[in-house]
């Protein structure tokens, strides 16, 4: 074994960054999920008063469509832990929480969902943060 390959340093993922690569893949699902429950609304087999494309207001229209094509998106990239995949998740997010908290009167009152997005982008700073000073103290 010569000098040079005794030397080379394997680098490993740390704990946290593993967790978190779980955590964005657990996310993904739950992004491919709803983009399924946004395409069944679409399609029509919803058993609600919107249960029809036709017959759902435009602001319906426009967000169930919006969120029908960026979660299954959002979904891919979080899986792939490619770096736009958070970017369309936040876009999601910022759409079901400006419909279901900014406009209850035409999308409903759905505070569960709101805070559900509000605690993901939470543990997800968080993470990026732990992982960050772990990387700042690996290099001193």
């Amino acid at each position: 074994m010569s000098e040079v390959a005794s030397r080379r340093v394997v680098l490993q993922p740390s704990t946290v960054e593993v967790i978190f690569a779980w955590f964005q893949r657990v996310i993904a699902g739950y992004c491919l999920l709803f983009g399924i429950l946004y395409w069944i609304r679409l399609i029509g087999f919803y058993p609600g008063p919107l249960w029809r494309f036709d017959l759902m207001p435009v602001h319906w229209q426009v967000a169930a469509v919006v969120l029908a094509v960026f979660f299954p998106f959002a979904a891919a990239g979080l899986w792939m832990l490619a770096s736009w995949g958070p970017v369309i998740w936040f876009i999601c997010a910022v759409t079901e929480s400006v419909m279901y908290a900014g406009f209850p009167e035409l999308f409903g009152h759905r505070p569960l969902i709101v805070a559900s997005h509000l605690a993901v982008a939470l543990l997800y700073i968080v993470f990026r943060v732990v992982i960050w000073i772990q990387k700042r103290q690996a290099r001193r």
